[in-house]
């Protein structure tokens, strides 16, 4: 098939063609192919170029479906994935988890993580567990009471339990490829996991990923290249199904760019809460009575609290003083949290240092350490802890500043992403342990 006019060239050729040679190398290459399904627009494509490719191959292997279920869904999600199963049974083989899971709160400062499908709230459970399907040797819906994976345990991190299923089903030592439907235009993180040059890939396809050490398991991105409005050619070109929760998004006024189906606590997911209560307000009902703070999430996602807008120091504080006067609010896990990270802000700010503007050199304490970075950039430090510094220079995170932290606290900005920080696996185990022991305050 050919789909002309399908986005950006490759070789000139287009995104389309790409993919077929890609999908004609991983079913060469792997004799077990695990396809990562979400019920999302990209990995709704992703499973009808598989499907598509096999129809047409005349391959009779059943692939594995993994859809790692996190309660929180929509109606709408959940009923494109059970058509997609029944559409297609013969070819897949079905593994839908319901399983507790940590997953990020954002809308709470007191409960920054939650569990779907944990025993000690199943009164609050947004929906019950679907229905098994028929017949069950073909689909398998897995529950802490029925699972087979002698890997889990309970509260896994949602990505810890996605490298250990493919480990669990490579363990024979197959050639084992889990597709992953990520598109390197969504943002710059998935651009460099597809770009890394230290990354070990099999024969150099630069859209494969050896997971860890087994030089059997890979992640492939086949679609890696895809823009959005590929993916929406796509489905209508070849009249895949697709998730109708898109039409209703778009409806709604939503673009294109920033429709997103996955569990609504996250960062950056709680800016979307608000939909649930206007597409399914049954639905809502339970999301806003699931976590402490879903709430005030809907109501807020846009306003100065929760977004990323200006933040007024109260009348009789400097930044310094307001910042010292939150952090006595918090409970002492989540204060020796923020603090910790406060003091490594600090230290990189005055011993490694940064490339900053012109106009983050002018202000008061900054100093050239007389090096270049790594591409070739001055560096400067601050010899001291600013108050506050201009908004253009805030905005750009290039300065040291006691409103950053003050901000961090006032957003419920646990991962300090606003200090430029990440998460490590050790320290989501480790605010995950300070919230459980403090969660009854």
């Amino acid at each position: 098939m050919k789909a002309q006019g399908l986005g950006k060239k490759y070789r000139k050729i287009n995104v389309y063609e790409a993919t077929q040679e890609r999908l004609e190398f991983i079913f060469a290459h792997f004799e077990r192919v695990i396809v990562s399904f979400s019920g999302g627009k990209d990995s709704g494509v992703m499973l009808n170029l598989v499907l598509d490719y096999l129809k047409k191959h005349k391959i009779k292997k059943k692939i594995i479906l993994l859809f790692i279920d996190l309660e929180a869904q929509y109606t709408y999600t959940i009923q494109y994935i059970q058509r997609m199963i029944a559409a297609n049974r013969e070819y897949l083989e079905v593994h839908w988890c319901c399983l507790p899971l940590n997953l990020r709160n954002a809308t709470s400062v007191f409960d920054p993580f939650w569990t779907c499908w944990d025993s000690e709230n199943t009164d609050k459970w947004v929906r019950e567990y679907p229905k098994q399907g028929s017949p069950k040797k073909d689909f398998y819906v897995w529950t802490a009471a029925n699972h087979p994976f002698d890997f889990f345990v309970p509260k896994m991190e949602f990505e810890e339990f996605t490298a250990e299923f493919l480990k669990y089903c490579g363990r024979d030592g197959k050639m084992t490829a889990c597709l992953v439907g990520i598109r390197a235009d969504e943002s710059f993180n998935r651009f460099r996991t597809i770009a890394s040059r230290t990354k070990r890939t099999l024969y150099g396809k630069q859209y494969t990923t050896q997971v860890g050490k087994d030089t059997h398991i890979y992640n492939v991105y086949p679609i890696y290249d895809w823009t959005t409005e590929d993916v929406w050619i796509g489905n209508y070109r070849f009249k895949w199904d697709y998730n109708e929760l898109y039409d209703l998004f778009y409806r709604a006024g939503v673009p294109l760019s920033m429709m997103r189906i996955c569990q609504p606590y996250g960062d950056d997911q709680k800016n979307g809460l608000n939909l649930f209560r206007i597409i399914e307000p049954k639905t809502w009902i339970g999301v806003v009575n699931r976590v402490s703070g879903a709430n005030f999430g809907n109501i807020y996602c846009k306003d100065k609290i929760v977004g990323y807008y200006d933040v007024k120091l109260p009348s009789g504080h400097t930044w310094k003083s307001y910042t010292k006067m939150l952090l006595s609010t918090l409970p002492r896990g989540l204060r020796e949290h923020y603090t910790e990270r406060f003091i490594k802000f600090i230290r990189y700010w005055h011993k490694k240092g940064c490339y900053i503007s012109e106009e983050g050199r002018k202000l008061e304490g900054v100093k050239s350490k007389n090096r270049l970075n790594s591409r070739g950039k001055e560096l400067f430090v601050f010899t001291k802890i600013l108050d506050c510094a201009p908004k253009k220079i805030e905005a750009a995170k290039e300065a040291l500043t006691w409103k950053r932290m003050a901000v961090c606290i006032i957003k419920n900005d646990v991962l300090c992403r606003g200090l430029s920080f990440g998460q490590t696996k050790e320290q989501r185990y480790k605010v995950a342990k300070i919230m459980e022991k403090y969660q009854k305050l």
